[in-house]
C-alpha cells in the first residue's frame, strides 16, 4: 500500500514539511537568544515535573539540547538519514511539549481538546517510521546498502 504512485510523494512531502517545522525551531533557538526555562516555569497540568527544570544548570543543558536537537531532527528528515532514529526522538520532544502545554483537558488554548499539533506531529513521525519514509526520495535507501552499515548493528538498525 506505501509503495503506491500516490501515496509515496505524499509521504515524502509529509517529512520535508515535518523538517520544516523542526529547521524553523532551530533557527530561532540556535541562532538567537534560547532559554527553556520560560516555558518550563509556566506550565500548568505537570508543573511539579518541569518546573525543577527550568533552573540552571539544567535549564542551559536543556536548552542546547533542544535547539541542537531540533536542528538535526530537521536535517534527518530534510535528508532523508536515519529517519527512524531522528523521529523517534521527534516523538519524544512532541509528547514532552504536548505534556508541557497542557491545563487538563485543554491544550494550550481551550479550543484543544487534548489533542493539538504535538499529537498529530508526533503521529506523522511514526507514520515516517511505519513507512521507512527515509527510503523514498532519500538517503536511507543509500546508507541501507552500504556494507559498513550492516556491519554495525545499530546503523543498520537506524538506516532500515
Amino acid at each position: 500500500m506505501f509503495d503506491s504512485p500516490a501515496v509515496r510523494p505524499l509521504i515524502v512531502l509529509l517529512r520535508l514539511s515535518m523538517a520544516w517545522v523542526f529547521l524553523y525551531a532551530a533557527s530561532h533557538q540556535v541562532f538567537g537568544e534560547f532559554s527553556v526555562s520560560g516555558f518550563l516555569e509556566s506550565t500548568k497540568t505537570f508543573h511539579w515535573l518541569f518546573a525543577p527544570m527550568a533552573a540552571d544548570p539544567l535549564a542551559s543543558v536543556l536548552s542546547f539540547f533542544v535547539a541542537y536537537g531540533h536542528l538535526l531532527i530537521g536535517l534527518s528528515l530534510l535528508s532523508g538519514l536515519m529517519v527512524r532514529l531522528s523521529s523517534i526522538f521527534g516523538i519524544a520532544l512532541m509528547l514532552f511539549y504536548w505534556m508541557a502545554h497542557m491545563d487538563f483537558p485543554y491544550i494550550s488554548a481551550t479550543t484543544n481538546f487534548l489533542v493539538d499539533e504535538h499529537i498529530v506531529y508526533a503521529l506523522v513521525l511514526g507514520l515516517m517510521i511505519a513507512t521507512r519514509a527515509g527510503h523514498i526520495v532519500g538517503l536511507d535507501d543509500w546508507a541501507a546498502k552500504l556494507e559498513q552499515v550492516h556491519r554495525n548493528k545499530w546503523l543498520d538498525w537506524a538506516t532500515a
